[in-house]
């Protein structure tokens, strides 16, 4: 069944997903640093971000151990994060526009990796966009959950709906039975363009407005 053009390889979803790691816990470290934790929460923040959602992920889907706990890129790539963002914060902070950019590139790489996976475990398609879009947006939501942040997903500029429709366009190209890389390519472009212009417009879903009862 795997074939390498219809299912990613596991050298693709590996390498979509450490680089997903990487650049969700340079996020992770970011918002440890501006919460002034020490160099240990730092780094263990920076590990949560990266590897939560992926995490999730694997343990839903039943590729048990997790990949993140049994492969040392995962690790490394969260330490090396973890680490530099610490030691050189000062410009992590005065690049934070640099940052958001990454973690728009962290959402697609880990909502297209995410959804590949699910479908190489023969996964119902659309099971495997939603479980998509969780390895997007899990790590994320951990990461503000324990800086006592309201979670991103829950308030920012099109998150998860960007990553679903990263997860929906790997979907589509499954079922078509498009080559891996390049549906992986077009799926990750589909999420990163919609979370890097609504940053820049401003835009997002509608938000409650409380009545009034003055």
């Amino acid at each position: 069944m795997n074939d390498g053009t219809i299912i990613p390889t596991a050298a693709l979803v590996l390498a979509l997903d450490v680089i997903g790691t990487f650049v969700f816990a340079i996020s992770g470290a970011a918002a440890g640093v501006k919460k002034r934790l020490d160099l240990f929460g730092v780094v263990l923040l920076a590990f949560l971000a990266g590897n939560a959602g992926g995490v999730m992920r694997d343990v839903l889907i039943g590729a048990v151990p997790p990949a993140a706990l049994n492969n040392w890129p995962y690790f490394a790539a969260s330490l090396l994060a973890g680490l530099a963002t610490f030691l050189w914060h000062p410009g992590v902070a005065r690049v934070q526009r640099v940052v958001l950019l990454f973690d728009a590139l962290g959402l697609a790489t880990f909502a297209v990796s995410g959804t590949q996976k699910a479908l190489a475990y023969d996964v119902h398609p659309i099971s495997a966009a939603l479980l998509g879009m969780l390895t997007g947006i899990g790590g994320g939501m951990l990461r503000d959950l324990l800086v006592n942040d309201i979670p991103v997903v829950l308030r920012a500029e099109l998150y998860a709906v960007a990553a679903l429709a990263g997860a929906v366009v790997v979907v589509a190209g499954h079922m078509l039975e498009w080559r891996s890389t390049p549906t992986a390519i077009a799926g990750a472009a589909v999420c990163f363009a919609m979370r890097f212009i609504a940053i820049r417009r401003g835009w997002h879903l509608p938000v409650a407005t409380p009545a009034d009862h003055s």
